[in-house]
């Protein structure tokens, strides 16, 4: 499974030390002008090295279309696309051919396929979001047409939180620091906890909240189609993902019937509701109000310390990681999670007509 969606669908290929990471997309509707400026911004966004919270690797991350693309537009036939690795340093990883690293996909890809690539995780490195952001970066800018807007931010890292929903920050200063979280006070504490662990060889999660706006009603199906279960699997598919909320998620449960239903009204000729504790998606579709949703992010497993594990062999052993890492994926992952939730809006919208 290494391709996503139905209509605009994504197919990747690629792995961390290899050659190239790249994909092809096929589906992009015709006649839609790439912004080249705002797609390489989208993978800066997620490139490594760009702070002190990120780890060092140093890539420029700059994209090759190879196809579909004539006179800067789709041309609606498949978009080919690569971005060259440039700076490997495979031998970091000659020690962990015959280990299997704690809570890595090591073991795991090892029973499955019988062969794994160690060089930083092989096919299971996030490296391979590079691709996943080319093909959102694609979609948004389709949906930009359509009055659709997607911003994520982190609102959380460790036991720091922010204190309200969505609507009470200014999300628009979300990449003025290198958390990107749009509270200044809360980010600098972020920032402080992230470098602590960091010193420490330690890692931290987290949380990003996501919330796409302009989303017309009608996307999504009744049944097994459901729209918020299609951005529920786009989420998980991220490295590192742990859980999916969307709406009052988890939080639903602490409240009766008659608190909790969004009461519809007249707006002005208008069907709208008076609260959105539905995350904008009821019966499995879309309603028209914001669709607001987080996901959870483990810490990161490669831990710059000795840990308990066992050889290919099944011997108990030690093991103390070596390379560059992220102390904390979420600065990084918020462009991936917008760029996942472009693309099932965009596939959905398709579908819809």
């Amino acid at each position: 499974m290494n391709s996503f969606g139905t209509l605009f669908r994504l197919t990747s290929f690629g792995e961390s030390h290899g050659p190239a990471i790249g994909g092809v997309i096929d589906g992009c509707p015709a006649g839609l002008v790439l912004d080249m400026n705002f797609i390489q911004q989208e993978l800066d966004r997620r490139k490594p090295g760009q702070s002190a919270l990120t780890t060092p690797r140093k890539e420029a991350d700059e994209v090759q279309f190879l196809s579909g693309v004539y006179e800067g537009m789709t041309t609606g036939t498949p978009i080919g696309f690569v971005v060259w690795n440039k700076n490997q340093h495979s031998a970091d990883y000659d020690q962990i051919g015959r280990v299997y690293r704690p809570s890595h996909a090591d073991y795991t890809y090892q029973m499955k396929y019988g062969i794994r690539d160690p060089r930083g995780g092989g096919r299971s490195s996030a490296r391979e979001t590079i691709a996943r952001c080319v093909a959102g970066a694609i979609a948004k800018l389709y949906l930009r047409q359509k009055g659709i807007k997607i911003q994520a931010y982190t609102s959380q890292v460790g036991n720091i939180q922010l204190e309200h929903t969505y609507s009470a920050y200014d999300l628009t200063r979300t990449e003025d620091n290198p958390v990107r979280c749009p509270d200044p006070e809360k980010a600098r504490e972020m920032e402080a906890l992230i470098r602590e662990v960091k010193a420490e060889g330690d890692t931290i999660g987290g949380v990003i909240t996501c919330v796409i706006q302009g989303t017309p009603v009608g996307l999504g199906e009744p049944v097994f189609g459901k729209l918020h279960a299609a951005l529920g699997n786009a989420m998980l598919s991220i490295n590192a993902a742990k859980g999916f909320e969307y709406g009052d998620g988890f939080d639903a449960g602490l409240y009766r019937g008659s608190e909790h239903n969004d009461h519809f009204f007249n707006d002005q000729g208008k069907i709208n509701t008076r609260t959105n504790y539905s995350g904008g998606i009821q019966g499995g579709i879309s309603n028209g109000q914001d669709i607001y949703f987080r996901v959870a992010f483990k810490s990161v497993a490669t831990v710059l310390m000795e840990q308990e594990t066992v050889t290919v062999e099944g011997e108990d052993t030690l093991l103390k990681a070596r390379g560059r890492h992220d102390p904390c994926v979420l600065p990084r992952a918020v462009p991936v999670v917008e760029a996942m939730a472009a693309m099932t809006i965009l596939d959905y919208l398709l579908l819809s007509k």
